[in-house]
């Protein structure tokens, strides 16, 4: 039933689904711009009928919302104390189920300065490949692009990834955020 829903709001919202869903990886969402993102996400995986962990900031799941987040696959992430919580997902990815996790690399739906690198250091620990997703709301087009595999050079690595996305836009073109993280800045 989930996989008939989302074709039909899909194509009732005209939006083109391009690429393959991953089984398993590290799902990179970007550009984050809006909480609408999200929901197509949410929808290209149920149409693709994949099985899915994302992370959503624990403030969401205050009230009944909190179990429908849970129920689609959330999981709560402390913003201000994320200790532990690369340590937890990588013991999760370990497991022997597929393990597919969905983050908004960004971090938030403003704009920002760097991109957050849990999903990059979860993806080296792992030895699970980057799954470009992007949601591009001037052309109306979501979906998976390039998966990547991290080398553990991270300017180069993140090349690849603002090769990508340069030309994806989100749904609030002027909230997106360059692909970018801290590390990069730091000497080599």
């Amino acid at each position: 039933m989930r996989r008939t829903l989302a074709r039909f709001l899909l194509r009732t919202a005209r939006w083109t689904v391009v690429g393959d869903a991953p089984r398993e990886g590290i799902v990179v969402a970007a550009p984050h711009t809006s909480n609408w993102d999200f929901v197509v996400m949410l929808l290209i995986m149920w149409q693709a009928e994949v099985p899915f962990r994302v992370l959503i900031k624990k403030e969401a799941f205050r009230g009944p919302l909190g179990r429908v987040l849970r129920r689609c696959g959330a999981i709560p992430v402390n913003r201000v104390q994320p200790v532990g919580l690369v340590r937890d997902l990588v013991r999760q990815a370990d497991g022997d189920e597929p393990f597919l996790l969905i983050i908004a690399a960004e971090g938030t739906r403003r704009q920002g300065e760097y991109w957050k690198s849990g999903f990059y250091r979860i993806a080296r620990r792992t030895g699970l490949p980057l799954v470009l997703a992007f949601v591009d709301g001037p052309t109306r087009t979501t979906g998976f692009g390039p998966t990547v595999v991290p080398t553990g050079d991270v300017r180069a690595d993140m090349d690849r990834l603002r090769k990508f996305y340069a030309d994806k836009h989100g749904l609030r073109p002027a909230w997106r955020t360059e692909p970018r993280l801290r590390e990069e800045d730091r000497p080599q």
